[in-house]
């Protein structure tokens, strides 16, 4: 008897050194990663949803054409393993990427090709466009206003949707083409567009994704001619590299699955 009233104080302990852990710590319930609010779901049925420009769009079809459904780069690498390697846990994958968008663009669209999608993980890759048209002389598309369309359309996410994971890509370049002939302005502004993703990686709990630092690692491997064929859109091993980076940083934070 003295054992059982043992315990049991040992028990309420806890749970107030719980309740006191978790009322001391804002944001501590919604912080949790989804997959631990539900730990029976274990991913089953997840709707991975891709977005950006065209990088992301792969020029992929718009209709329900499965040989090209997905595009032909990355988007479509990371979800032809994932159908691959985990066909009982059903996933879902869409790509809704547009050649040529801005994230005021995306902005646009962004209740019919995101929000009543509804994914579970949404990965978002956006920046160059709004990079060359600041440098051909528009300056509504500086890197404040990037921030600032970024900062609202992250928000109205997370309001509709509060248990989805994203998972931001910076923006990314190398030497070759245009960009090489303009290398130190697309240089300063890339970099200024990567801050402002990692600086919203965090403040929205998003898994964080460095292109960048994975192309410039990869020059040790080959030339960046190599890589990406004119400075901005990658050739098939480049998206073959994009997609072992998303995965390898995806799968630290999202245990359903692995690189």
């Amino acid at each position: 008897m003295k054992e059982n009233q043992t315990n049991r104080r040992h028990f309420l302990k806890q749970i107030s050194t719980l309740s006191a852990l978790v009322a001391g710590t804002p944001g501590f319930v919604q912080a949790m990663p989804l997959w631990e609010n539900n730990p029976v779901k274990e991913g089953d049925g997840f709707t991975f949803l891709f977005q950006g420009d065209s990088i992301t769009d792969g020029n992929r079809t718009r209709n329900n054409d499965w040989n090209h459904v997905m595009g032909h780069g990355y988007a479509y690498i990371i979800a032809s393993k994932l159908w691959y390697e985990y066909p009982a846990k059903k996933f879902r994958f869409f790509n809704r990427g547009i050649s040529g968008n801005k994230v005021t663009d995306l902005a646009a669209r962004w209740q019919t090709d995101t929000l009543d999608i509804k994914p579970d993980v949404l990965s978002i890759l956006i920046g160059i466009n709004d990079v060359s048209t600041f440098l051909s002389g528009n300056q509504d598309f500086s890197a404040e206003q990037y921030e600032k369309s970024y900062q609202a359309l992250l928000q109205q996410t997370k309001q509709e949707l509060p248990n989805v994971q994203l998972v931001l890509g910076e923006p990314f370049i190398l030497p070759v083409g245009k960009v090489k002939e303009k290398w130190a302005e697309y240089s300063r502004e890339v970099q200024k567009r990567r801050e402002i993703v990692k600086k919203l990686s965090t403040e929205y709990q998003a898994i964080l994704v460095g292109f960048q630092d994975a192309f410039n690692k990869a020059l040790a491997k080959a030339p960046a001619d190599y890589w990406i064929w004119d400075g901005i859109h990658p050739m098939p091993a480049g998206h073959e590299l994009m997609a072992r980076e998303w995965l390898k940083q995806v799968s630290k934070n999202l245990k359903l699955i692995k690189a």
